[in-house]
């Protein structure tokens, strides 16, 4: 068993153990973080890599409420931003000491700028340095982000959910039962995976999804290219029929993120067509029909808008059993470090070059 395996199947208690703390111990944090962005003026929301991708599912939640946020990758920011007066960072960072982090922290200090983090390292750099931290209280995972990831972007909805007065005990109950039933589906997902043709390290793959779900699809991206060393495409369900469906072929491998209510009926009716024309379909969500793909995963039941903490975690299985597929290391970095801590070059000091 791999380790990133490994990290998969404990990755159900690794988000309980950051809901539990997130609602009890972490709850007087968590109210103060919601009341200083309720007030500011500005709000941004910072991450690069993972982080920045579980900000995609944190900014949904704002959103869907009506409130303006801006979610800004940390680099990109550094060097050609500014944030404005009376503004709030909420910095989403699990080591808070990537170089990009650091440096925006020390960027952005100042008595009238406001900053939150959610890190899983209390004595980092960013966690000094904030205002308020939220601590994910999680399992570091072996390489790629695993719980990591999960755990960021439960806290930020968590947070969400407090600014706008909908976090009560029966949402806390409602997503313990949905964590807690998806540790009884990882084997039979594991299994309808590996028992598939879906998975093919020779053919292109699209990862499709919308609202929180395209979190999903950006992570799974991620996981594509740092653990099967492959490349991959994510973007909206909606955007992908504008354009890139011309690069559709027999062959292609398309995953797709469907939502239990939102454009149901026509993204299950682009799975259809998909396959008409050959393309491979995943197809993950609730309650879906047994024609809704070639590959069908069946989540439990969840709140709609909390979908993205379930289908994450079968796109995370399909990328390391691609990984295994194509005879890759997933538990190795080739080139990345596990945090990056500068910004020149890519090829690690001692490394031979074939």
């Amino acid at each position: 068993m791999t380790r990133f395996h490994q990290d998969i199947l404990n990755e159900p208690a690794e988000l309980l153990k950051s809901l539990d703390y997130t609602l009890r111990d972490g709850r007087p944090a968590l109210e103060e973080a919601a009341r200083i962005l309720k007030q500011s003026q500005h709000v941004y929301i910072i991450g690069i890599g993972s982080s920045w991708n579980a900000g995609l599912a944190v900014l949904s939640f704002f959103n869907a409420a009506g409130r303006p946020v801006m979610l800004h990758d940390a680099s990109e920011l550094l060097h050609f931003g500014v944030i404005p007066k009376n503004a709030a960072i909420l910095f989403l960072s699990r080591s808070g000491k990537s170089t990009e982090i650091v440096q925006l922290l020390n960027k952005v200090a100042s008595g009238d700028t406001t900053l939150i983090a959610i890190t899983n390292t209390p004595d980092s750099p960013l966690a000094l340095g904030s205002d308020v931290v939220l601590n994910m209280m999680a399992a570091f995972d072996h390489a790629v982000s695993v719980s990591m990831y999960s755990a960021m972007a439960l806290i930020g909805g968590l947070l969400a959910c407090a600014i706008e007065g909908t976090l009560d005990d029966s949402l806390g109950a409602q997503l313990k039962n949905s964590i807690s039933a998806s540790a009884k589906s990882l084997s039979s997902w594991r299994e309808q995976i590996a028992a598939s043709d879906w998975v093919d390290p020779q053919s292109p793959t699209y990862l499709l999804g919308r609202g929180a779900s395209l979190a999903t699809c950006h992570e799974g991206q991620l996981l594509w290219e740092e653990a099967a060393k492959l490349p991959a495409s994510a973007m909206p369900t909606g955007a992908f029929r504008h354009g890139p469906q011309e690069v559709v072929r027999k062959g292609l491998r398309i995953a797709l993120c469907i939502d239990r209510e939102t454009l149901r009926t026509q993204d299950l009716a682009l799975a259809k067509d998909l396959r008409k024309l050959g393309v491979k379909v995943l197809s993950i969500g609730q309650d879906l029909p047994a024609d809704a793909g070639d590959l069908v995963l069946q989540l439990p039941a969840i709140k709609q808008e909390w979908q993205f903490l379930l289908d994450i975690i079968p796109v995370q299985m399909t990328a390391e059993v691609l990984a295994q597929v194509n005879h890759q290391d997933c538990d190795t970095f080739r080139l990345c470090q596990y945090i990056v801590e500068d910004e020149g070059g890519i090829i690690p000091a001692g490394l031979k070059l074939a």
